[in-house]
């Protein structure tokens, strides 16, 4: 298996069935093996049976994986990741607000010696052609300052949703994840500092998704003191 891509999901089936086609239509031609590991997150909708009827299922490529209640975004990837089967691990939004064809950029890294390749919004290349709201990028840039300031340095964009890790890095970095929400990035690449893994922050094409699950005040308010808590989890 060359390439596991790792999906977690919430009450999306609305967009699932266009993200998995999508996904499918790039992969169907590529010349190795992969799949799909899709996690329902204890959805309240249709998400797993839209999962089930894709092409991808049809022919063997996914793999859907339940969460018996809502336990979170990082706990979800971090369930997909020990369970994917792949030389390369990628894990992406379920809106694809990165293309999934920005896959080809990431690989040239890792393959070139990268343990970790993340995409950003942030560094110069960078193409955003759809913007969040104003309040969401403004959000967005006070919390990088925090993440600068209380856990990790040198990385403009943390929170982009499209990450691809070396089977072996991603492995060793979830088994030590302990954030099961929105701050599980910051944690994993807090992490693979930690470890030594060679990361590299790649610009992509991004797209802004209209339909958001984060609330503003709540969910900022968890992923701050997430930020606070990192280092004593792995100190």
């Amino acid at each position: 298996m060359f390439l596991s891509v790792v999906i977690p999901a919430y009450n999306e089936e609305k967009r699932l069935q266009s993200t998995l086609e999508k996904i499918y239509s790039y992969l169907k031609n590529k010349n190795f093996e992969y799949e799909i590991i899709a996690i329902d997150d204890g959805s309240a909708d249709l998400t797993a049976m839209v999962a089930l009827e894709s092409r991808l299922a049809k022919e063997n490529k996914l793999n859907l994986l339940k969460n018996e209640k809502n336990t979170g975004k990082g706990f979800s990837v971090r369930k997909g990741i020990l369970a994917s089967t792949g030389d390369y691990i990628l894990f992406t939004d379920s809106d694809l607000s990165t293309p999934i064809e920005e896959f080809d950029e990431l690989l040239l890294h890792v393959q070139a010696g990268y343990d970790i390749a993340i995409g950003s919004r942030s560094v110069e290349g960078a193409d955003v052609r759809v913007h969040q709201p104003f309040y969401r990028e403004i959000m967005g840039r006070a919390f990088n300052f925090f993440v600068q300031l209380f856990v990790l340095k040198g990385l403009a964009d943390t929170q982009c949703g499209f990450k691809l890790f070396k089977a072996k890095a991603a492995k060793d970095i979830a088994k030590e994840l302990k954030i099961d929400r929105f701050g599980f990035d910051v944690e994993m690449l807090y992490l693979a500092k930690k470890k030594n893994y060679k990361i590299k922050e790649v610009p992509v094409i991004w797209l802004d998704s209209p339909v958001s699950k984060i609330n503003p005040i709540l969910d900022s308010w968890r992923m701050f003191i997430d930020l606070l808590t990192i280092k004593r989890l792995h100190g």
